[in-house]
């Protein structure tokens, strides 16, 4: 699933492109695109049509582009969702579910295709409504109002505006392993399991240690990892293992070359030389280094 820094590159990628269209058609291919959607596709089509984008937003794995009239389209890429700007005569994508025909003042017409291969991405249009603490929603908006559907997202931990210690705090009053607390999109978003065993890695931490029995400065410098593993992952544009993640312009990442631990199973530890290792951790499985990453 893209993560922080995949869906980060792609709204970047949208912004210049977006900012100030207007939309001048909408097509529906596929319904299932629009699940959280409150009305049909017919509704979709004609609200977006006509309608002023004003930005292009993000908080953790959510992007949003806030239109002139008070609304939203809020957008989650699920598992192989893709967000791809294409000259409007172009073809159909492999697995294209909508598209959007737009006018911007500058750059003239262009498309904004989104194509899912699983489908379980999906746009929306959804109400705005004030952030409980009056701060800029995410990067890419200084609006301090943000989509219903993203309302109980926390903030990610590369937002200025991010609360650490609210976020040490909830940590230390929970007996769950660290890195169910990393996946928590409600204590801090935008993490999967990547970046979960990239930054538990660079932070020589046991994903399975208790939340309550990190101190204080563990938590800080686990956050202090996060971040750096997060701007180095963004930098290099995303992970991709496959064609499903790529930017706006259909180009893959190139992080997976970084990688420390995910999907190292079996090979040497970067740091000690041992074999790191996979265990099965929320139906899903976790990569580390049992020598460096001890469990206390």
């Amino acid at each position: 699933m893209p993560e922080l820094p995949e869906v980060e590159v792609v709204r970047a990628g949208l912004a210049p492109a977006v900012v100030g269209s207007v939309v001048s058609a909408v097509r529906v291919l596929d319904d299932r695109a629009l699940t959280r959607h409150a009305g049909d596709a017919a509704s979709f089509e004609a609200e977006l049509t006509g309608a002023t984008i004003t930005a292009a937003a993000r908080r953790g794995k959510f992007l949003w582009l806030p239109l002139a009239s008070g609304r939203a389209v809020v957008g989650h890429l699920g598992m192989s969702g893709q967000m791809l700007l294409r000259e409007p005569s172009a073809g159909p994508e492999r697995h294209e579910r909508i598209r959007l025909f737009l006018e911007h003042p500058t750059h003239g017409e262009i498309a904004v295709v989104f194509a899912d291969q699983r489908t379980f991405g999906s746009l929306a249009i959804d109400d705005m409504v004030p952030t409980p603490d009056g701060r800029a929603a995410g990067w890419g908006t200084s609006a301090a109002v943000i989509p219903t559907q993203v309302l109980h997202i926390a903030r990610d931990a590369m937002d200025d505006a991010v609360d650490l210690k609210r976020v040490r705090e909830r940590i230390g009053r929970t007996d769950s392993a660290i890195k169910r607390v990393l996946l928590d999109q409600t204590v801090i978003s935008g993490i999967g399991n990547i970046y979960a065993d990239e930054s538990l890695w660079a932070a020589r931490m046991h994903p399975e240690t208790p939340g309550s029995a990190l101190s204080t400065r563990a938590v800080n410098r686990l956050f202090v990892e996060v971040r750096a593993v997060l701007e180095k992952a963004l930098a290099e544009g995303g992970t991709s293992f496959d064609a499903q993640y790529v930017n706006v312009n259909g180009q893959a990442g190139y992080f997976a070359h970084s990688l420390n631990a995910y999907g190292r199973d079996g090979q040497p530890c970067p740091r000690c030389g041992r074999p790191l290792v996979r265990a099965s951790f929320m139906n899903r499985s976790s990569h580390f280094c049992p020598h460096c990453q001890r469990r206390r």
